[in-house]
């Protein structure tokens, strides 16, 4: 146990120096920085050393006791501006994943779906003015960059105003236009009876895609410094990008991995829930899947 709770405290001091005092002492300083020289000095070097100096003279002639309080000081100040800037994670979170206002989102999604059923009629259209029996590999060619395109914007028909927000929205669809599952209310169920692999793997896409909308977080708290030093709008846009990247092909890997294990694993939970027999194989069927439904809802 000794060993758990020393791995344990070493993992949790990693995590609070990733995800709040790096990024924290770095804006704290740039916040400092920014403050004193605005927009008119805003890349000053010179201003910068001086005030670098400066503050290295006083901390210096300081006795080691009030370093000591200093330095926490700075920490705990760092720390702070980290749980502030987390606290507004969950907004990150919600914009990326599509959970906007109810008119935006109507707005942008009926855009999305309008270009989705466009590029789907191209295909369609492509493949009926070349029968497979007579077609060329160019034109087989043509037909698969189509059906490329579509999967890029969305791998179901668009139902939420951003791209990260419809791979999650079609993992569910799929579930339930394929096997008839409801997935808010069977994903739990089904969760408990996945292989420890499979779970490791998908926990671990859910915690890359958490560490990445916590990178963008940091975002918001550089946007406002930009209204005093114009350079944070830089920073705070490099963040964003870095962060949104990270998050697409966090969801990506998220929801491939979470339809691969309905794919593989639902015919186990019908085995579980007696709606399969014990000796049944093969893709789940859509009556098995909606029975496993009905169970689950419980008439909800």
């Amino acid at each position: 146990m000794g060993k758990f709770f020393d791995a344990l405290a070493t993992k949790l001091a990693e995590r609070w120096a990733t995800y709040l005092v790096l990024p924290g002492l770095l804006f704290t300083a740039s916040a400092v920085f920014g403050s004193q020289v605005g927009h008119q000095h805003a890349l000053d070097r010179d201003m910068l050393m001086e005030m670098v100096s400066s503050l290295t003279t006083a901390i210096a002639r300081q006795g080691v006791g009030t370093q000591v309080i200093l330095a926490c000081a700075v920490l705990l100040v760092a720390t702070g501006v980290g749980l502030v800037a987390q606290a507004l994670a969950g907004g990150t979170r919600a914009i990326w994943l599509g959970q906007w206002p109810w008119p935006l989102r109507l707005r942008q999604s009926s855009r999305r779906r309008e270009r989705w059923h466009r590029l789907v009629q191209h295909r369609r259209a492509l493949e009926q003015a070349r029968p497979r029996a007579s077609r060329t590999q160019e034109e087989q060619r043509a037909i698969n960059q189509a059906a490329q395109r579509i999967n890029r914007l969305s791998l179901a028909e668009p139902d939420r105003p951003t791209w990260m927000g419809d791979r999650i929205n079609a993992v569910e669809r799929v579930a339930l236009d394929r096997y008839g599952l409801d997935l808010p209310f069977t994903w739990p169920r089904l969760w408990l009876v996945l292989p420890e692999i499979t779970r490791t793997e998908i926990t671990t896409a859910h915690a890359a895609f958490v560490a990445a909308t916590a990178t963008g977080t940091w975002a918001w708290p550089y946007a406002l410094l930009a209204v005093f030093w114009w350079p944070a709008a830089l920073i705070g846009a490099a963040i964003m990008l870095t962060g949104w990247a990270r998050a697409r092909s966090a969801i990506s890997d998220l929801s491939t991995l979470s339809e691969a294990a309905v794919d593989v694993h639902a015919r186990t939970l019908a085995i579980e829930l007696a709606v399969a027999g014990p000796e049944s194989a093969g893709p789940l069927t859509l009556d098995e899947g909606e029975r496993i439904t009905s169970v689950c809802r419980k008439g909800r």
